[in-house]
């Protein structure tokens, strides 16, 4: 059965009288046939659940199937409106709106404030047909050209839309939200979008001119009189002529926002953040103007209704949320809720304050300082077009920021020289192959935690993979099982520099995936022993292989330098651990103290165990940490060595051993070190804190007696997003 024949004889008995330009028209391969009469003769004979289908129906098809005539399912169907056109001869989208000036600004300011909401809401990944181009004005450019304002609004509304879209796409991350990219054939190239910003600047000025005369004293006025006003109630001008102003501004900045952030190499990032700025200016002149609007629709201040999408609380004229579901295909028309205006303009500030983010940024080539810069942007959440914009500044072109070659890149953060990018051993091809792998890393770091966290999983294999290439190449160059001595060639050197660091680099990839697995809440707490007991597990060995690349870039400088005795305040300097190892040494420390805590408090209390019907421990053992297991990350750690760690753990014990305090001792001792770094800085205080918090429960917890049965513990993420916080009640 057909399905679009029965649509097209649905619409033939809706709307008899419709051009049939609208209809689909019959081709060699397709014949319409009218299969009402089968469909009511069937409907009588069928009961609930039943279905007519075919003999080569089966139950793939059954979840592919389309529910004819139901309006969820058939983006066929006839809604109000047939057409565009229909809708816009019904009256939809009328212009002039009135033929009173003051509600024809009125309304014109309603149809800005929707247009945000439904712009924002598109962002938000809905689809662009059901949100801002379900504006009528939109989708019919030609009916706008007579209305000034109206006309230069639409056009950068359009411009706007077609610069974001371009974006997402030239990111390729739009499979995260896939219908954020998808514009059905909708007018976003018409002919005269790339003059938006003069013509909006025009209105822009008419307005200001309107408003300074509405402004000037009685003396100054008469000079000004040629100025047509705004509306026809003086009163209302200078209130009207601001909201308005307010809006076409913010308009124009966030239009400049988009273009200097695509500049190359970064080259527009300061100007972008004047015109960020003052965007965020403008919607604080937005938000105040809602009293007005509001005042002057309904004679009252009071915000009665939260879901309102316009600052004035009526409904804005020309929207139809099915205006395009005819073109919407193959995809269903979805059930959408446009944003409020509030929470609309809410959205644009956390966008653009996360666009400033980006700018700021000093364009660092230190891999590492841009790592710790990207996992700490992420924790704010950013949506899809903030994270797009940081992808694409991050690389260019196959360079990061367009500047700098990622090879050398690489070879800054291995701690070797910028000489080396001469040597001859760059060239081959397991080293270009490194350097597409970095770039595929940096592109996941910019996508959301979900997909992060699944690409991120699977990446390890490539990073194992070229740790064999390279190991390979780097015996090969000094000899079969020999260490490399004083006498190393430089091929050699630079190999065993890279290998070390290409160790460090996955094990903090290891560690990105195991701590958004808390953040997405993938952990239950009855797993949260295994968990830090894993984590525990890499960060020893990404603290081991900071330290070995520090060590070894510091025994290479020495070489080159020229021999003489140490001094003892030379052997005392190298002795001291390094910031960034102490660092990781608290983290380690809440870690291995979580977990035997866990471990413990599950052995002598029987407690943080819910045993799963359908999985054992070991299964989902397995089911986190199985990318990490593929690709031996760590080496020798399992199911069976977890349990062996931990089975024996004892309140007793974990008193004795406090991890916490000795996390708390470090955080303190290392504190003074990161004074010019105040995210480390801010996140070293809530380390301390949740250690010392953890240490006085721990405390708490062996005092009262591991069996006594009103003691309630829980684990929360109160201070930190994966280091949790040990809570002791009693029942």
């Amino acid at each position: 059965m057909d399905w679009k024949g029965t649509e097209q004889a649905s619409m033939e008995r809706h709307a008899p009288n419709h051009s049939s330009s609208s209809s689909i028209p019959a081709t060699e391969n397709t014949v319409w046939a009218d299969a009402s009469p089968l469909l009511e003769t069937v409907c009588k004979e069928l009961r609930d659940g039943e279905l007519i289908h075919g003999d080569n129906f089966n139950l793939y098809a059954a979840m592919s199937a389309l529910e004819i005539m139901d309006p969820k399912m058939d983006s066929g169907i006839i809604n109000k409106y047939a057409s565009v056109d229909e809708a816009i001869e019904d009256g939809l989208a009328p212009v002039p709106i009135s033929i009173d000036k003051t509600v024809d600004v009125q309304c014109i300011i309603d149809i800005i404030d929707h247009l945000l909401a439904c712009e924002a809401t598109w962002h938000k990944g809905h689809s662009l047909a059901q949100t801002v181009f379900s504006c009528a004005y939109l989708v019919r450019p030609e009916r706008t050209l007579s209305h000034a304002l109206l006309d230069s609004y639409c056009k950068v509304i359009r411009a706007t839309c077609k610069a974001v879209t371009t974006i997402v796409s030239d990111a390729r991350t739009h499979e995260e939200e896939d219908l954020f990219t998808m514009s059905y054939g909708l007018p976003l190239n018409v002919e005269g979008d790339e003059k938006c910003l003069s013509l909006l600047n025009a209105v822009e000025e008419n307005i200001s001119r309107q408003l300074r005369a509405c402004k000037a004293p009685l003396s100054k006025r008469k000079p000004l009189e040629d100025i047509e006003p705004l509306q026809t109630n003086f009163d209302l001008e200078e209130g009207y002529c601001k909201a308005l102003l307010c809006r076409l501004r913010f308009r124009k900045h966030f239009c400049h926002v988009l273009t200097c952030m695509r500049r190359p190499q970064g080259r527009g990032l300061e100007l972008a953040r004047k015109h960020i700025a003052s965007c965020i200016s403008e919607l604080g002149s937005i938000l105040n103007s809602a009293e007005f609007l509001m005042f002057n629709a309904y004679g009252t201040c009071e915000d009665g209704t939260e879901d309102r999408t316009t600052a004035s609380g009526r409904q804005a004229i020309g929207f139809d949320a099915n205006l395009n579901s005819r073109i919407s295909a193959p995809t269903p028309p979805r059930s959408i809720k446009i944003l409020s205006w509030k929470k609309a303009i809410k959205y644009f500030e956390n966008l653009l304050h996360h666009l400033d983010i980006i700018c700021s940024y000093p364009l660092d080539p230190s891999l590492d300082a841009l790592l710790r810069f990207v996992a700490q942007f992420q924790k704010a959440q950013p949506d899809l077009v903030a994270r797009v914009h940081l992808q694409l500044l991050l690389v260019q072109d196959g360079k990061l920021y367009g500047r700098y070659p990622i090879l050398a890149v690489i070879i800054r953060a291995a701690r070797l020289t910028e000489v080396i990018m001469r040597h001859d051993i760059l060239k081959n091809e397991y080293f270009v192959q490194l350097g597409q792998i970095v770039i595929n890393m940096l592109k996941i770091l910019c996508t959301n935690a979900a997909w992060q966290r699944r690409k991120l999983g699977k990446i390890l294999q490539d990073w194992r993979a070229i740790y064999s290439q390279l190991e390979l190449a780097f015996r090969k160059e000094s000899g079969e099982g020999s260490s490399i001595s004083n006498g190393e060639n430089a091929s050699a050197g630079i190999l065993k520099h890279i290998l070390i660091w290409v160790e460090e680099q996955t094990y903090w990839i290891a560690h990105r995936f195991l701590v958004l697995g808390f953040e997405l809440e993938l952990y239950s707490p009855s797993e949260y022993c295994m968990v830090y007991w894993y984590l525990s597990a890499v960060l020893i060995r990404l603290a081991e292989k900071k330290h070995l690349k520090m060590t070894v870039s510091d025994g290479s400088a020495k070489q080159k330098g020229k021999k003489r005795k140490d001094s003892p305040k030379d052997l005392a300097r190298e002795a001291r651990i390094p910031p960034a190892i102490s660092f990781l040494q608290c983290q380690i420390c809440l870690a291995e103290g979580l977990a035997l805590l866990l471990a413990a408090l599950r052995n002598e209390l029987i407690a943080l165990q819910s045993p799963s019907p359908f999985n054992s421990e070991h299964e989902r053992f397995l089911q986190h940490f199985e990318l990490l297991q593929k690709a031996c990350i760590p080496d020798l750690i399992s199911y069976p060595s977890f349990k062996e760690s931990t089975s024996c753990a004892r309140i007793s014990s974990v008193v004795m051993y406090n991890y916490f305090k000795d996390a708390q001792k470090i955080a303190k001792e290392v504190k003074s070190s990161f004074l010019n770094d105040p995210d480390r800085s801010a996140e070293l205080r809530i380390l301390e804190q949740v250690a010392e918090h953890n240490s006085v429960a721990l405390n708490v917890i062996s005092r009262a007696g591991a069996l006594d049965p009103s003691l309630k513990v829980s684990f929360e993420f109160i201070h930190h997003p994966y280091f949790a916080t040990v809570v002791v009640k009693r029942s």
